[in-house]
């Protein structure tokens, strides 16, 4: 599988990169009066936003709650464990209530999400979010708003993708985690498929059977209006933790946005990839220092 180290470094030998040399204090300035002069906002939000929050799914509170798990299937964080084989219905599902829980339901509001709401609250906003740990939900973000094209951590679907239904799983969940016993949950809390008796998957884009239902339809159908009266505006497309293992969803495409309208400009907010590929109308602002400084920093000269 290739990885990110591999993947980045080829991009930028076939597109190139436009390197930062500004002054972090410059740049913080040309983001602060890009947003001061919008009309709309737009976020792009990836899984670096919900990491620079405080959600580790590798560190201590992993090894910590995970830790019957790590001994019994060397599980080293919660990203690679997800796409472990279990041996069983029951086994699987222990895990995946763990799972669920502890990067859905279990955090609160992180103040980062709080900071960024607070930045964006008297605007006309839009987020689009690889995401699917409902933080912008929790922060306060209007869920007409919102665009979790990934799926939700809030819901099951059918496994085979049977149908368009999604199924809110949070008081199965809740079942299931004071039900576990030596790594299993009881056989009677097994999901199965309502329509076709099958297996049962959280919803997330993981492969072909993803489910996309009326309410992820209407999240898309949103998203295009918004960027229709955002292209004749002034616009900012504020871009936060956005890597390269989706870079089709966001990445890319907020660059082609930004270099075809002199009316748009990119704020990218990201630690290992800051630079763009692309120049052209638009304007840019790369940012790589702390994203929770950086979005305080901006609300503190926020009218």
């Amino acid at each position: 599988m290739l990885s990110i180290a591999t993947i980045a470094p080829a991009i930028e030998r076939l597109f190139g990169k436009v390197p930062i040399s500004d002054s972090y204090k410059t740049r913080l300035s040309a983001a602060r009066k890009a947003m001061a002069a919008a009309d709309y906002v737009l976020i792009g939000a990836g899984v670096g936003l919900s990491a620079a929050a405080g959600l580790d799914y590798g560190g201590m509170r992993f090894k910590r709650e995970f830790s019957e798990f790590i001994k019994r299937y060397g599980f080293t964080d919660l990203y690679t464990s997800s796409f472990y084989d279990f041996p069983t219905e029951e086994e699987r599902w222990a895990y995946w209530a763990k799972h669920i829980d502890f990067a859905r339901f279990a955090p609160p509001a992180m103040e980062l999400y709080r900071e960024l709401f607070r930045l964006v609250s008297d605007k006309d906003y839009f987020v689009i979010t690889t995401n699917v740990d409902g933080q912008f939900r929790k922060a306060g973000f209007a869920s007409g708003r919102l665009f979790e094209v990934q799926g939700d951590y809030a819901y099951l679907q059918c496994a085979h993708g049977c149908h368009s239904e999604r199924y809110d799983d949070k008081e199965l969940v809740k079942q299931m985690l004071g039900s576990i016993h030596d790594g299993r949950i009881p056989s009677s809390l097994v999901p199965h498929c309502p329509v076709c008796g099958g297996a049962m998957d959280v919803n997330l884009r993981k492969d072909n059977y993803f489910v996309e239902d009326a309410a992820w339809h209407l999240q898309a159908e949103r998203y295009t209006q918004f960027l229709k009266k955002a292209y004749c505006g002034r616009c900012v497309l504020l871009e936060l933790g956005v890597g390269y293992n989706t870079p089709g969803i966001i990445r890319f495409p907020f660059e082609q946005m930004a270099s075809a309208n002199s009316g748009m400009t990119l704020i990218r907010l990201n630690r290992d990839f800051p630079e763009r590929q692309m120049k052209g109308k638009g304007q840019f602002v790369g940012i790589n220092e702390n994203i929770f400084n950086t979005i305080r920093n901006l609300n503190k000269f926020h009218i």
